[in-house]
């Protein structure tokens, strides 16, 4: 099989499955982002007093920050096994199975017992639960993505495929919107004690809701053409290395998502516990900003989807990188103010706008990145993959440069490289699925 080989035609889906599409994507995706950030928040704010030696504040954030990257390491395993499941048996059995798993694990968080309770089990039991959100979300957002990307009319196929992106923005507001209001109307003693649970203990009500959407759904016209026509790989994942167009791109995109990675797991992750414990500013304030922000984002990933159409995927995202490379320094220089209404603003600018144009086109960038047959596991490939070192690890990253350099620099010199290289090698990138791309030279 060659990057050339397609089965596709243009569809013409019915408008009401399309619109049931889009809902279900969106819906699915903000239960999973809902459920996986819940723990980038906890862990940011409760999870290292509450589930690791209080002795040394810098070693319990940093280890809380490390059970966090646990789930980036299970999601490359997750994308691998489902991203196979997907290409072979479908995208939507694969999507409920990912469903059940990640609220599943979400819910079970909420009941866990503080170190103070059973010592050295109570972490180890985070972060068992922690790889099963890791492979639930490895599954999800390729199909997600898909969903809606298979689905779109020949030219529309970024604007739909921001809508899944949304579910992010959304998981992520309502995350830290759950999290602020428990803040406010509980003491920090009661918030610690069983507040933070009620947050994930409401992933049991989303995950039910959006199951009811998401079994309404019919498979891709993509895939059953696919399917019909009996050409499905028999192992998606050594084929993406047998083309060389497809391992070119394949490699190129877990370099391009540097940029994305770096800067969403900066801005509304470890952003969190520097506005707080470094700065000093109050909790409430922060969750709140990075609450609007997520807001501001879930508004213009759509706008910027439709601009991906007419600039194409890749050049939309390597405009985005650029712009976080840009913005870097002149953030960290206004955090430096512990002005809580500038740290805010920023963080609206940043996440919420910069982030909206480097984010709308990605699952339509990445799904151009081989053919139909190797797209779900490809897609998966690329972005759980990276997601190791390019989100995992940054919250880890910036921590130990703060904590070696005394200032904020050396993070801001690491993270602009982040934004310039993904530019580069997503300007690199030459679609493979020519179905799927515009003419892109």
């Amino acid at each position: 099989m060659t990057a050339s080989t397609h089965v596709e035609a243009p569809g013409t889906p019915r408008t009401r499955d399309v619109r049931t599409v889009i809902v279900s994507s969106l819906m699915g995706t903000t239960v999973e982002w809902y459920d996986f950030f819940l723990y980038s928040t906890a862990a940011g704010l409760v999870f290292d007093e509450l589930f690791f030696p209080a002795d040394n504040p810098t070693v319990s954030t940093v280890l809380a920050f490390a059970t966090f990257f646990v789930g980036f390491v299970a999601r490359p395993l997750g994308g691998v096994l489902f991203g196979h499941i997907g290409d072979r048996i479908g995208r939507k059995r694969t999507l409920v199975t990912t469903m059940l798993l990640m609220g599943g694990a979400t819910a079970l968080m909420g009941a866990l017992p503080t170190y103070d309770d059973i010592g050295v089990l109570a972490p180890l039991l985070l972060v068992l639960l922690r790889v099963v959100q890791g492979l639930a979300i490895g599954g999800e957002w390729a199909g997600a993505v898909l969903m809606a990307v298979e689905y779109a009319p020949p030219g529309k196929q970024a604007r739909y495929g921001a809508w899944p992106q949304v579910g992010l923005a959304l998981g992520l507001g309502l995350g830290t919107g759950v999290f602020a209001l428990l803040g406010h109307v509980l003491d920090d003693v009661q918030f610690l004690g069983y507040g933070w649970r009620i947050a994930f203990g409401l992933s049991i009500v989303l995950v039910f809701i959006g199951l009811v959407i998401r079994l309404r759904v019919a498979e891709t016209p993509a895939f059953e053409r696919m399917r019909a026509a009996r050409e499905p790989s028999r192992a998606p994942f050594l084929d993406l290395f047998r083309d060389r167009v497809v391992r070119r791109n394949t490699l190129l995109g877990v370099l391009s998502r540097w940029a994305e990675g770096a800067a969403f797991n900066t801005w509304a992750v470890f952003f969190l516990s520097y506005a707080t414990t470094t700065l000093g500013l109050p909790r409430t304030d922060v969750l709140v900003a990075v609450m609007a922000a997520a807001i501001v984002l879930a508004l213009l990933l759509p706008v910027f989807g439709r601009y991906a159409d007419r600039w194409t995927p890749r050049r939309t995202y390597a405009v985005g990188a650029t712009l976080f490379a840009a913005s870097v320094f002149p953030a960290f220089l206004a955090f430096q103010t512990r002005d809580p209404l500038l740290a805010g603003l920023v963080v609206v600018l940043v996440l919420g706008v910069v982030h909206a144009v480097l984010y709308a086109p990605q699952g339509t960038l990445y799904a151009q990145l081989a053919p139909v047959q190797l797209r779900y596991t490809g897609m998966s490939f690329v972005y759980q993959f990276s997601g190791i070192y390019a989100s995992g690890l940054t919250p880890m990253v910036i921590t130990a440069l703060l904590a070696l350099g005394g200032s904020p620099w050396w993070a801001c010199t690491y993270l602009a490289v982040a934004g310039l290289v993904g530019a580069g090698a997503t300007l690199a990138v030459r679609p493979a699925d020519l179905h799927l791309a515009r003419t892109d030279s």
